[in-house]
């Protein structure tokens, strides 16, 4: 028997790949609005972050986030995303 490979996506913090499961995914969609999407079905542009507030920073820091969408990001989103990230 074959076995299936396992999906790895880039986090956008450390940069480093990982199994798409263990991250969390950004989304941003059609009407430019930016959100956490926790089953990973929803429509978009999406990128990868890992679990951890370091790493969402890092991403900030960077401007990665606002690269990988292309549009600038407001600080408000960013502290919905943050939020989010310290409930889990």
């Amino acid at each position: 028997m074959k076995t299936r490979e396992i999906s790895k996506r880039k986090c956008i913090g450390c940069g480093e790949m990982k199994p798409k499961k263990e991250l969390i995914r950004i989304v941003k969609n059609k009407e430019g609005e930016v959100s956490i999407d926790k089953v990973g079905k929803k429509p978009g542009r999406g990128a990868y972050v890992c679990n951890s507030l370091e790493c969402l920073e890092k991403g900030m820091k960077s401007r990665r986030v606002e690269r990988s969408f292309k549009m600038k990001i407001e600080q408000e989103i960013y502290d919905k995303l943050k939020e989010e990230i310290v409930n889990e």
